[in-house]
């Protein structure tokens, strides 16, 4: 008996040993078998990061489109924790809004306001914090409620993001704007560190398919829509004056097409009987791109066999939609397609209908016609900036060529991205406005580094040309 004793203990003892070499200070590393048998036990989360990237009434359609995503989450089954929400909140209060408290993302919509998580608000919502939550860097970020994306191998992750863009930048309302180059890092870090199993990514704002267009790997598990290709602009809706319009006491944008289209159509439908492909397709016909003039090119990238999963795997699925049925009246309004704004245009149409609707004679009239001069004399003073900047660094018959150049599909916008980052955010602190107009010009500056530009010279041109061009005060 003694034997079989000892012959036990030497077995264990021998068996700590092996384990022995997978401690790590006070903690066991799992040897790679059995950390692939537990993973395969835990069960897949799903994470959620939305980015409204504007501040102001006049952008008040960005936020309304987060706040709704929001609300899609939630009634999928998802729980606040595992929902992260970078917003500004400065409309649901502001002045301007004749419905406090209240923030609606279609002219009979509900409140899309109500819950929403106040994860990072105000000066807090910037680059750094949105990358550090992406990577689930709780050290990383600054302020706010401190969430960050503590996603493991088996779980699901999706982006959404909505804002102004311009060629290569997704802008932000605090600091600097979002790269291409500084996401795809981000993502990359992400895919290295075997911290999901896969991801989605929709972005509205214009020139959207320039942030992944020869940078997205379709190796990284990560499948993307935009709003539009990397060259052309997407769109507002609901605004003033158009069809359908918002409620009149609202002179404002409610959503963004591309935005209110797989929105629209997840409230209604089955998402565990959706594939991601099946709404891409929706969205790509409700923009009317074959119909509309000027209208937007909704774009995919990364790994497309991602869109053969449903969309309950990144949305979950709200119960009340199991018995959807393809012939409920409901439907039939996702194949209208409701009028369109630029998002160049927005904020001069803002102001427009706040001037006409005002009384006469009145300090609102007065106020909104000096701020659609404003905005009016501003924009006049970027083009003139822009114009002057590449004529001091390449000559005035260089202008056509660095605001027109374009790259040729499936090529990154910019091969010095440390030069364009430097360009676009010297600008921005220079000549940037709330509407966001100096972004169009993004692409100038990817073809002033393309072209060798001079840093310190093209800066220089920068600084003394936004400060010469007679802005408003």
């Amino acid at each position: 008996m003694m034997c079989y004793y000892r012959l036990f203990v030497l077995l264990a003892l021998s068996s700590f040993v092996v384990e022995s070499r997978h401690l790590k200070g006070n903690s066991y590393e799992l040897s790679s078998f059995h950390r692939s048998r537990i993973n395969a036990t835990i069960e897949p989360k799903i994470w959620a990061v939305l980015v409204a990237g504007s501040n102001g009434f006049v952008n008040y359609r960005h936020q309304a489109d987060i706040c709704h995503a929001y609300q899609i989450l939630k009634n999928g089954g998802l729980e606040d924790e595992n929902i992260i929400v970078f917003m500004y909140d400065d409309i649901a209060f502001d002045v301007e809004n004749s419905r406090p408290g209240v923030i609606i993302n279609k002219p009979d919509g509900d409140n899309v306001y109500k819950g929403v998580p106040k994860d990072y608000t105000g000066e807090d919502v910037n680059v750094d914090n949105l990358l550090a939550a992406i990577l689930g860097n709780k050290t990383g970020v600054r302020g706010g409620s401190g969430k960050v994306v503590e996603s493991g191998p088996n779980d699901h992750i999706f982006i959404y993001y909505a804002d102004h863009g311009g060629a290569g930048i997704l802008g932000m309302p605090s600091g600097v704007d979002l790269t291409a180059k500084d996401l795809m890092n981000t993502l990359k870090k992400k895919h290295a560190a075997k911290s999901y199993k896969s991801m989605v990514i929709y972005v509205e704002a214009c020139e959207s398919g320039s942030i992944f267009e020869g940078l997205l790997p379709k190796n990284m598990n990560i499948y993307a829509i935009t709003a539009a290709n990397a060259n052309e602009s997407s769109w507002g809706t609901y605004c003033p004056g158009e069809f359908p319009s918002p409620p009149s006491d609202l002179d404002t944008c409610l959503g963004d097409l591309f935005s209110i289209s797989w929105m629209e159509d997840s409230d209604i439908h089955d998402l565990r009987k959706e594939t991601l492909d099946q709404q891409y397709q929706l969205v790509r016909r409700r923009t009317a791109v074959d119909d509309m003039v000027g209208a937007s090119h909704v774009m995919q990238y990364g790994n497309k066999t991602i869109a053969k999963q449903f969309v309950f795997n990144y949305m979950g699925a709200n119960p009340k939609n199991d018995y959807y049925s393809p012939s409920s009246d409901d439907d039939s309004s996702l194949t209208t397609t409701p009028s369109i704004v630029s998002q160049h245009d927005a904020t001069p149409l803002h102001f427009w209908h706040k001037f006409r609707n005002a009384p006469e004679g009145s300090p609102k009239k007065t106020e909104a016609h000096k701020q659609l001069m404003d905005e009016l004399s501003l924009r006049k003073h970027i083009d003139e900036s822009v114009n002057q900047i590449i004529s001091v660094v390449f000559g005035q018959e260089k202008v056509p060529e660095m605001l027109n150049t374009v790259q040729s599909a499936g090529n990154p916008l910019v091969h010095d991205w440390d030069c364009f980052k430097m360009l676009v955010n010297s600008f921005k602190k220079q000549c940037g406005s709330t509407s966001r107009y100096e972004m169009k010009y993004s692409r100038a500056f990817a073809n002033m580094c393309n072209a060798g530009v001079h840093i310190n010279h093209a800066t220089q041109a920068i600084t003394q040309a936004c400060s010469t061009n007679s802005p408003p005060p």
